[in-house]
């Protein structure tokens, strides 16, 4: 990396006429700010899931600052003590096991995604790394109520590209091979951990369901690239193999097919979005009722025997409601709750009695904060497509009319990654902490995005950094049509795809945002297509299908048209990087190079490179870190409200900033605090 140059006189000419502008227009009355700690620092407690004896219930909590797993009888969870011990990232996922015994919980080093996966005696307190291997790709793959000592696991050991299939012994470590993957995607298997069915991709980008014959692997059903993206299996039962299958469809429907037979039905089907989850029959694994969400979430049962659960669930909560999981007798739920102005909160649900026993709120320091409630709108694209999209207000601003500013405001287009993801109506720390902040925050599912059937994924294929890109456009067009943002005031912000898109869009439209926010966006496709992590390769058809082919002369030249570093000399406004120093997914050296060359140009950018992260940031310290400098940036560029940097917004971050530190109010004297105290 470049040692940090000296600021340009070019840096204050293409500066200054931001600072002119960035004149706020305020709420007729301020909330109280946030705290930024409150937003993104570890939540008190998180994920609660009852055993499958019912005996126990684990949540996510930290220890000396750290998330781990903490246990307590279902009946006395004020006695609830630790299990794990973790003093580097915490804890982000776990799961119970069958043999009253254990859980299993996936951790991996400074964020390179080399997970392990460790089993903890409860009772004990001990715990077992199950893959013990450095530099190996592992994961939790499936338990059975058959075979309760053990449970699944994938590992890349033999073969970095195509995980082979094990059992691993719960109590004592012990490894068996159960297939060695001859370059399948994924393997399904039923109760007794055998593989009946596999899938494979194909060179065009669609998938192949292959089904076990003896020792060998005979072809079942072809799943076009079209319909790739909308289309996997869900659940095995003996002789029936559950889906999400958008074939012969738009969305994706639940379906069933006899393996015997191939006799297809459609269980469940919405002409607006795909099906999303189930709730299925803990022994046959049938499905028994599913959501969809389209503006938001909706529950329904399939048939009688859940129906009146759904509805008691439904009617105490509203429709954000998700059931994380169920005792083996499927007596005892736990249920989890949240809305856009509310954070998760943990129930226990006994379905005879028909009870809610709430066990905890995630973030309770925020049940009496300004949260602003989001609203669900749908922007037309130009050429005619439904986008769905989510807009929070500063809470305050529109006392005239709801949903819509008294005034045009600055505002922030917040991008999701993926591009295979969506937003949906709910709690987001990042829309509260920007509405809170003074911003309009505008969140929207352009093409590409997934829950609202194949053509809509589709149409985003070799349309990075255009229709892609237009689909914001048009988001940015009607907010300031519908007079909710002030057109000289809006700033671009997202994380992976959504860093790239913010790298596009300053690159292809250099004066409509302000300024823009990239949390680990790639800034050259064609290296991001080169190197992706070795276990995603049966992947990478479908990223190819959607991007453009390194391989051929063609798709090197779309590659680089659409790549933000090529058109990096385009940027006029000032421009904030973030990037995590083992990124496997978007390495590093896409944020070094795309800064070098602003910095040689002499183009004002902030870089921040975050040590011992990946993709994204672990770390609450990294987080609260992150936000405390974006908001000076943003409160810079567009004239929002700026709680200061403090020595305790750095304290323990992992943070350096190569380029541009001067450039961030505040931020020198803080460290400069952090690091005498």
């Amino acid at each position: 990396m470049k040692a940090q140059l000296p600021v340009h006189v070019l840096n204050v000419m293409l500066i200054l006429p931001f600072l002119i502008l960035a004149v706020p227009a305020r709420a007729k009355t301020e909330a109280p700010l946030i705290p930024r700690e409150d937003l993104f620092g570890n939540p008190e407690k998180i994920a609660a899931e009852v055993s499958p004896d019912g005996k126990w219930i684990g949540w996510l909590a930290p220890k000396d600052g750290v998330m781990n797993v903490w246990v307590a009888p279902s009946g006395n969870p004020e006695a609830a003590a630790p299990v794990t011990d973790d003093k580097k990232r915490g804890i982000r996922m776990y799961h119970w096991t069958y043999d009253g015994v254990h859980l299993i919980y996936m951790q991996d080093e400074g964020g390179d995604e080399n997970w392990h996966v460790y089993a903890v005696d409860v009772a004990n307190r001990t715990t077992r790394d199950l893959t013990p291997f450095p530099g190996v790709h592992a994961s939790f793959a499936g338990r059975s109520r058959k075979i309760r000592g053990e449970i699944l696991v994938t590992l890349n050991r033999r073969d970095k590209r195509y995980p082979d299939l094990f059992r691993a012994n719960l109590a004592t470590g012990e490894l068996k091979l159960v297939a060695e993957n001859p370059g399948f995607s994924s393997f399904e298997t039923d109760d007794t951990f055998t593989p009946r069915l596999a899938s494979k991709s194909t060179p065009d980008g669609g998938e192949d369901i292959l089904r076990a014959k003896g020792e060998a692997w005979e072809p079942w059903l072809q799943i076009s690239a079209e319909d790739n993206a909308n289309t996997t299996m869900l659940a095995l039962e003996a002789k029936t193999l559950f889906m999400l299958d958008s074939r012969g469809r738009n969305t994706a429907a639940l379906t069933s097919i006899d393996l015997a037979t191939g006799e297809e039905k459609t269980l469940a089907e919405d002409q607006r979005a795909d099906i999303g989850g189930i709730i299925g029959d803990p022994d046959t694994h049938a499905p028994l009722a599913y959501s969809v969400n389209y503006e938001r979430t909706e529950h329904k049962p399939l048939g009688p025997r859940l129906a009146a659960d759904l509805e008691f669930l439904s009617t105490s909560f509203g429709s954000e409601w998700s059931v994380g999981s169920r005792t083996e007798d499927d007596k005892i739920w736990t249920v989890s709750v949240s809305s856009p102005t509310r954070p998760a909160s943990s129930y226990l649900y006994d379905r005879e009695a028909k009870t809610l026993t709430k066990l905890f709120d995630a973030r309770p320091k925020l049940a009496d904060a300004p949260l602003a409630d989001m609203h669900p709108v749908i922007i037309k694209s130009r050429d005619g497509l439904d986008l769905v999209s989510f807009l929070t207000l500063p809470k305050g601003s529109d006392t005239e009319r709801a949903g819509r500013p008294d005034q045009p405001l600055p505002m922030v287009l917040l991008v999701h990654g993926g591009p295979w993801s969506r937003d949906h109506l709910g709690y987001s720390a990042m829309h509260q902490w920007l509405a809170n902040r003074g911003y309009a925050v505008l969140s929207v599912n352009f093409r590409s995005s997934v829950g609202f059937g194949k053509a809509f994924v589709n149409a985003g294929d070799k349309e990075w950094g255009r229709k892609m890109d237009d689909d914001l456009l048009d988001a940015v067009a009607w907010a300031v049509r519908e007079k909710i943002a002030d057109a000289a005031r809006i700033g671009i912000m997202g994380g992976s795809y959504g860093g790239y898109a913010t790298l596009a869009s300053l690159t292809r439209n250099p004066d409509t945002y302000a300024c823009g926010v990239d949390l680990v966006g790639p800034s050259e496709l064609d290296r991001l297509i080169k190197t992706i992590p070795p276990y995603w390769a049966s992947g990478r058809a479908r990223i190819i299908k959607s991007i453009g082919d390194p391989d051929t002369e063609e798709g090197r030249a779309l590659l680089k048209e659409r790549s933000p570093l090529y058109q990096a000399d385009r940027i006029r406004k000032p421009l904030l990087i973030a990037q995590g120093e083992n990124d496997p997914r978007v390495k590093k050296e896409q944020s070094d190079q795309i800064v070098e060359t602003l910095q040689g140009k002499g183009i004002p950018v902030t870089y921040l490179l975050y040590r011992q992260e990946g993709h994204g940031f672990a770390q609450p310290e990294n987080n609260i870190s992150f936000t405390a400098i974006a908001e000076s940036f943003l409160g810079r560029c567009l004239g929002g409200r700026v709680a200061p940097i403090t020595p305790a917004d750095l304290k323990g971050t992992s943070v350096e900033i190569p380029a541009g530190a001067d450039l961030i109010d505040g931020y020198s004297s803080a460290k400069k605090s952090a690091s005498a105290q």
